[in-house]
């Protein structure tokens, strides 16, 4: 009766691990290494996507490599990995410190450590690293998101790889920590720090592509910052209708003060004297800050506080953007984002990759040109176009219709750890759950909106199909050790 119960509390592993999840894994690595042959394919080479010295033939060492990882992390104990979190993010943090010494300069960047005939890169492993100890801190007793002292101790523990990694200038690798930020608002993180970074980004775009066009003429009013200032203001006003105190009435006559004052300014510009009206704008946004910081002296209401704070630090990012875009960006990053926004034709330089893909993607039509008859990857039109650029492959050899599948199982796949995220027993295993649903949905949302055009080219991989052992063994690592912890849920708590 008690060895009923106790299979009851604690069944086998294998039958706890999620083989669903596994069966999209292994088909996704089947069309991963089929699309790197397609990239890698040579006329001159007939018959040798086999042979070991290609980049086919090597796939297939790193896919085998990283089956034999999985099964290893399944045959583990999810416990001492949890008990290891804080010990391997402590080591990926001086692996990444030390990267730059050791790293070898290629395309400008110094991430890529070589030992023997092989290079390894760090920024891939550190993702498993900081997801176990953003995990391990989260599921502590009395740990809250909401609290800022505990909040600040999550950004820390994400911002420090991420200094780590743009010091190795792999800014691109470095953004894809910020996805950990929708694990953050999973787990209470307020919803008004998510629409901060989000306005920001707005702010930049809107400021940037508009910047050289006048305002209803006037050459000193820049169309983008008059546009920006606006943004400010009428997001401003949202908050405190949404989180004043019985603030219907105070956004309302806010917001037709700050109206007032707009509309005087911009057309005494126009008609009277010209000047840059953005600054009785931006002088506005200054009045209210100072009003809403007295209202929360005066009432208490900390609210207010934040929202003044709110205004003045999006004023002070709009005129620190242009800074940014020319000061502290290479000039290729900052020619990227000319090129996204339209400001910029480079069909030679930057642009060239993203038009020869989406060439490669729109020659395949509905049904695609078959498994290793491709043109564009075969005469090596596409540039990098076996790790970054893969997607153009799978849109050149399989169509609309190879596309619109492996998109399905991306999204199947992320649904899918979603489901396993939410069912964990455990805050540790929740946590983690999300981190892996938040780097693959960053990976995969990204890498194929900047083949498509639609994102800037920050040279990402994509999950299971870029050529390369690191990227590979690093989506594995961080797949299976979640798997591993779910299987573990159901496990009764010490």
């Amino acid at each position: 009766m008690s060895a009923k119960i106790k299979n009851k509390k604690a069944p086998s592993l294998w039958k706890s691990i999620d083989w669903l999840t596994i069966f999209i894994y292994l088909v996704l690595l089947a069309l991963g290494w089929m699309s790197v042959c397609g990239a890698c394919y040579d006329y001159d080479q007939a018959g040798s996507i086999l042979d070991f010295s290609t980049r086919s033939g090597m796939q297939i060492i790193w896919i085998a490599s990283s089956l034999l990882l999985a099964l290893l992390i399944l045959m583990a104990d999810d416990r001492l990995i949890e008990s290891l979190s804080y010990i391997i993010y402590i080591c990926f943090l001086g692996l990444l410190f030390v990267t730059p010494f050791l790293a070898h300069d290629i395309k400008g960047s110094m991430s890529w450590i070589k030992i023997g005939s092989f290079s390894i890169q760090p920024a891939e492993f550190a993702k498993f690293g900081v997801s176990l100890c953003l995990a391990k801190v989260m599921s502590t007793y009395g740990f809250d998101v909401r609290n800022w002292r505990d909040f600040i101790i999550c950004v820390i523990l994400i911002v420090v790889p991420m200094g780590l990694i743009v010091m190795q200038k792999e800014t691109g690798s470095a953004l894809v920590y910020s996805a950990f930020f929708l694990m953050l608002y999973r787990e209470g993180m307020p919803g008004s720090i998510l629409f901060t970074a989000i306005s920001a980004v707005v702010y930049f775009v809107v400021a940037v592509r508009y910047a050289d066009n006048p305002l209803w003429g006037v050459e000193e009013i820049s169309l983008g910052s008059g546009i920006v200032m606006l943004l400010i203001q009428l997001f401003t006003v949202g908050l405190i209708r949404i989180y004043g105190q019985g603030a219907k009435i105070l956004s309302r006559r806010v917001l037709l003060y700050m109206l007032a004052i707009d509309a005087a300014a911009i057309l005494f510009a126009r008609f009277i004297y010209p000047f840059n009206a953005v600054w009785a704008m931006a002088f506005a946004c200054g009045a209210l800050a100072i009003y809403l910081f007295y209202l929360s002296l005066r009432d208490r209401v900390l609210p207010y506080c934040l929202i003044a704070l709110f205004a003045l630090g999006s004023v002070g990012f709009f005129y620190s953007t242009h800074f940014v875009l020319d000061k502290v960006l290479e000039p290729y990053q900052r020619t990227r984002i000319h090129v996204l926004l339209g400001l910029e034709d480079d069909p030679r330089g930057v642009g060239y990759n993203v038009i020869q893909a989406k060439i490669a993607i729109g020659s395949g039509g509905l049904e695609g040109k078959g498994f290793l008859n491709g043109t564009q990857t075969k005469l090596k039109y596409v540039p990098e176009q076996d790790t970054d650029f893969i997607f153009c492959t799978v849109g050149e050899e399989e169509g609309f219709i190879g596309c619109a599948v492996v998109l399905l199982l991306f999204l199947s796949l992320i649904l899918r750890i979603l489901h396993l995220a939410e069912r964990q027993s455990y805050t540790f295993g929740r946590v983690y759950g999300y981190c892996v649903l938040s780097i693959f949905l960053f990976h995969v949302f990204i890498n194929i909106g900047m083949v498509l055009g639609v994102t800037p080219v920050i040279g990402i991989p994509l999950p299971f199909f870029s050529y390369g052992g690191s990227s590979l063994w690093g989506f594995t690592i961080l797949l299976f050790i979640f798997l591993r912890i779910d299987a573990g849920r159901n496990r009764q708590q010490r």
